[in-house]
């Protein structure tokens, strides 16, 4: 039997989302930019030969046939007949429910590391089509690079973007994304936006305002992180940050944050750490 390996899944933030309509199957159409940053969490697996995938430790609140892990270890596995199986440890680093991508993440990185280390040499086009039946998210997360979102999240452009410090917060608040996106609230007819406007500074979260109504904790950590410029929240929440142009900057400002909320400064990636694991 093999050691476990170890693979990041890193957070993502929206530098700004807007919900530009609505599918017939109830699915919102948006715009956004997603950004890597280095904040992750840690994917540990160990190859095993008796095709079983198994889950090594209890994560509260999540039985195991509903972790996006397992899920994308066994669609992958189902979707190519591989013969081998898994054993998966997740060190969990970024809030759940935070708006930060992690779950997702964790499963775009199983499907990429397991792409390898099974052996199964996947094209790319292929693990986002099984990303986008885990979530909304996921693909993202295996397209590897930081980009230009739009559809339901699926349709992505490769985007560059200049280098940038975050100052992140994340409240303690488990935002309930479906009931943000039901609200009577949201506005789902923002004007669609070109690339060149969100260059220039054009952007809102939608999301935020019914957010920030519904839990104050938001509210008050984007009104904090907003004395020292356009803080946003990041996808349904409940996370806000903060760019910045220098590590500096955003250690001195997170240096000044209330203590009784959490948070982390981060550096925005340019791409994926496993990128490379498909083509």
């Amino acid at each position: 039997m093999n050691d476990f390996q170890s693979f990041p899944a890193p957070a993502k933030l929206n530098l700004f989302l807007h919900i530009v309509g609505r599918r017939a199957d109830g699915y919102h159409l948006l715009q956004s930019v997603f950004r890597l940053i280095d904040r992750h969490d840690t994917l540990h697996l160990r190859i095993t030969d008796n095709g079983s995938i198994r889950r090594m430790q209890e994560i509260p609140g999540v039985p195991e046939a509903q972790d996006l892990c397992v899920r994308a270890a066994r669609l992958l596995q189902q979707h190519t007949d591989c013969q081998l199986g898994v054993d998966i440890r997740l060190e969990k680093r970024l809030p759940m429910g935070g708006g930060l991508g992690g779950g997702s993440s964790d499963a775009a990185t199983a499907l990429l590391a397991l792409n390898r280390l099974w052996q199964l040499d996947l094209p790319r086009s292929t693990l986002l089509q099984l990303g986008l039946q885990l979530g909304a998210d996921v693909p993202v997360f295996v397209f590897g690079q930081n980009a230009w979102a739009e559809g339901i999240g699926e349709k992505l452009q490769a985007i560059s973007l200049p280098a940038a410090w975050y100052v992140v917060l994340t409240p303690a608040a488990h935002v309930a994304t479906a009931q943000v996106f039901t609200s009577e609230q949201l506005t789902r007819d923002t004007n669609p936006a070109k690339m060149a406007a969100f260059f220039k500074g054009y952007g809102h979260n939608d999301l935020e305002p019914v957010v920030c109504q519904q839990y104050p904790a938001v509210a008050s950590a984007l009104n904090w992180l907003k004395q020292f410029g356009d803080a946003r929240m990041s996808g349904s929440g409940a996370s806000v940050f903060l760019e910045c142009d220098s590590e500096v900057e955003a250690q001195r400002i997170f240096s000044l944050k209330p203590e009784s909320v959490a948070g982390f400064i981060a550096a925005g990636l340019d791409q994926h750490p496993l990128l490379g694991y498909a083509d």
